[in-house]
């Protein structure tokens, strides 16, 4: 047996002379070995497969679910709160009224742009300072630990301030003002660090040979690891997101201080896993934000007489700003095509849509939770059965194809929308002419179900490969800072929506759905015309993540060894 070691590399029986992969170190210091780096043949010709994906992964999916549950959990009594006194009909805390409460709520979202349904990413102003601050100085694991004592301190002042002791002596509404400010900005620190880190915690950087139980020889990709971790992540995020079922009970059986109680026990739950894993988690050090490094280069420029000149960067910064890996800008403008898929995904219009249909004892909001709900059935089986099965047949279904999916899955879905709100319009006794007096139509509420699975289909397809492509097309100093302007970015489709609203009542609402509809359908063609090109360059791309973080003793050599090792 003539197999042997040499420095960082290792030797394999091929049956002909063939590059290895090197024995070098991936991100959590664990050695690689017995990998063969795949052939241009076999990248076109073997299927590929995810790497397990482990335990320190779901710690911080965990982390995510337990924020998500926190969030949701509070906002979903939020305007309750705010709005009523003690003494109301419907209890509440502060009795500002329904202006107070709306204007608390436009206060709230300069911090947190909120979106008061169970929805699972909202666009933010506050991720992008917690970005910059990870990718300069801290890194994201210690960025995100700090973000989260803001956060809990926030969670304390407000359940302190909302028990009936504090409400009786005029402590909820200051407190509630503070609790919202600390809350919204832990969150946003939190929220742009989290994803990447989850991603980073992939066992593997670079794609190897696998023989599998059964003899098959798959390529285990980077790529669609990357994938499984953010469905993974996206279903802890709407597990998470139920805990909107859970308050409005515990406030209106037991009251605020109760619903305030359960988030944060759930925080603490995901502080726990965020502790516990420090050891474990794969921690890249901050390696200095691109977007400093711009606004250093400005402000010399600036005390030169804006002389550009004088801010030349070295050779090697120079290198650093123009290499193919600062695909920041590209990706953000990608993400801005998603608008029209964003208008489709805004449930306020939905809720006023079960309200002119039978209820019977279904409160009119309580559907929204088929979304979060489909998601949880859904992402397991497109992750377990469907991508799987695909790329067993060939079919890769590369991150493009998959958004461009999304946007016709929300455009049926609109459809969809558009066709049963003509359906409620033909139906007796009230037909088009709602009112008070009669206010619905004899048509099922539970008819709806069908718009949430589209849409939960279209999130699959759309919101986690955009995260996906966000994280790996993002070069390493601007993971945190990409991913916040990719999710700040979705702000666009509120926006939209905001601006259609004066459509938003019977029966324009009908050309409203119709017309969202064509525009996702519009939007996902528009999509796939500008930017399938990128379908093509997606291994070269995904080869630029793994040469931007360079491992150790790195060597290639080539082999005719016979030896198994």
């Amino acid at each position: 047996m003539s197999g042997k070691i040499q420095d960082s590399t290792r030797h394999h029986e091929v049956g002909h002379e063939r590059e290895v992969i090197d024995l070098t170190k991936d991100l959590a210091g664990h050695y690689q070995d017995n990998l063969f780096d795949p052939t241009d043949e076999e990248l076109r010709t073997l299927r590929r497969v995810s790497d397990k994906i482990p335990f320190r992964a779901f710690l911080v999916i965990i982390i995510e679910l337990c924020e998500r549950f926190t969030y949701y959990g509070l906002t979903a009594v939020f305007q309750d709160y705010v709005q009523y006194g003690p003494d109301s009909e419907i209890p509440g805390g502060l009795d500002l009224g329904q202006i107070g409460a709306t204007a608390l709520s436009n206060y709230f979202s300069f911090w947190y742009i909120i979106d008061r349904f169970p929805r699972t990413f909202q666009a933010y102003v506050t991720p992008i300072f917690g970005a910059i601050i990870a990718d300069q100085y801290l890194g994201k694991y210690k960025t995100i630990c700090y973000f989260a004592i803001i956060y809990f301190i926030g969670q304390l002042i407000l359940l302190g301030t909302s028990v009936p002791a504090s409400i009786r002596k005029g402590y909820s509404l200051w407190g509630y003002i503070v609790a919202t400010i600390t809350i919204g900005l832990g969150a946003g620190g939190i929220k742009s660090n989290v994803s990447p880190l989850v991603a980073e915690q992939a066992p593997s950087i670079k794609r190897y040979i696998r023989i599998e139980p059964d003899g098959e020889r798959v390529i285990v990709d980077p790529a669609i690891t990357t994938q499984r971790i953010f469905m993974y992540f996206y279903l802890g995020i709407n597990i998470g997101s139920l805990s909107a079922l859970a308050t409005p009970n515990l406030r209106a059986h037991v009251g605020y201080w109760a619903a305030f109680l359960l988030p944060t026990c759930a925080f603490i739950l995901g502080s726990i896993a965020l502790v516990m894993g420090r050891r474990l988690y794969i921690v890249r050090p901050p390696e200095g934000s691109v977007i400093v490094k711009a606004f250093q280069a400005l402000w010399v420029a600036a005390w030169n007489g804006f002389d550009m000149d004088a801010a030349k960067p070295s050779r090697e910064l120079a290198e650093y700003f123009y290499s193919t890996h600062f695909i920041g800008p590209a990706i953000i403008r990608l993400r801005t095509y998603f608008n029209p898929f964003n208008i489709t995904v805004t449930f306020e219009n939905l809720i006023s849509q079960a309200g002119e249909m039978e209820l019977g004892n279904t409160p009119n909001d309580l559907l929204i939770n088929i979304d979060p709900i489909a998601l949880v059935i859904f992402i397991p089986i497109f992750d377990r059965f469907l991508y799987p099965y695909l790329r067993r047949i060939g079919i890769r279904f590369l991150p493009i194809t998959r958004i461009t999916y999304g946007f016709f899955s929300a455009s049926i879905g609109m459809a969809y929308t558009a066709i049963l709100e003509h359906v409620i319009y033909s139906t007796g006794p009230c037909y088009i002419h709602l009112t008070e007096s009669c206010p619905q139509n004899n048509i099922g509420v539970w008819t709806q179900s069908g718009i949430y699975v589209l849409i939960a289909i279209s999130e699959i397809f759309t919101s986690i490969t955009g995260l996906e492509y966000a994280f790996t097309k993002a070069g390493p100093s601007m993971k945190s800072f990409v991913m916040s302007l990719y999710l700040f970015t979705m702000a666009g489709g509120s926006l939209i929506s905001l601006a259609l609203s004066y459509v938003s009542s019977p029966p324009k609402i009908l050309w409203m759905y119709t017309a969202i509809s064509i525009v996702a359908f519009a939007g996902g063609i528009a999509f796939w015309i500008c930017f399938r090109h990128l379908n093509e360059k997606e291994d070269d791309m995904n080869a630029l993540e793994a040469s931007s973080i360079q491992p150790m003793h790195i060597t290639h050599e080539k082999s005719t060894s016979n030896a198994a090792l």
